[in-house]
């Protein structure tokens, strides 16, 4: 029988004022689920992933989102991919707080 995981996003939301910060809500063998708390002004860093998609679903408030050299600003419900091997990144322009759902599979090695 499979187990089940059940989180109540809600409840995971969680900021730091010194930066952006990541909570986990699942790390199976073949996705990882985060939230992705910022405030105004913090962000994560453009980056390439060359192994894994990345999926930004905005739940709350609004991110400035950078796909390859594309740049879109997306408010809650926006919903952007990814792909493996393209650079990507994000930054909350405030002026309210940020949450984003983030799925990667496969997950990031540690």
């Amino acid at each position: 029988m499979a187990e089940h995981f059940y989180a109540d996003v809600r409840d995971a939301i969680a900021f730091s004022d010194e930066k952006m910060r990541k909570v986990s809500l699942f790390d199976t063998p073949r996705c990882m689920v985060d939230l992705y708390c910022a405030r105004q002004g913090q962000g994560q860093r453009p980056h390439v992933h060359d192994g894994e998609d990345k999926t930004y679903h905005v739940l709350q408030g609004r991110g400035e989102f950078q796909v390859g050299d594309e740049r879109r600003l997306l408010g809650p419900g926006g919903t952007v991919l990814a792909p493996a091997g393209v650079e990507h990144g994000l930054i909350n322009p405030g002026p309210e707080d940020l949450v984003v759902l983030v799925v990667i599979a496969p997950p990031i090695p540690h």
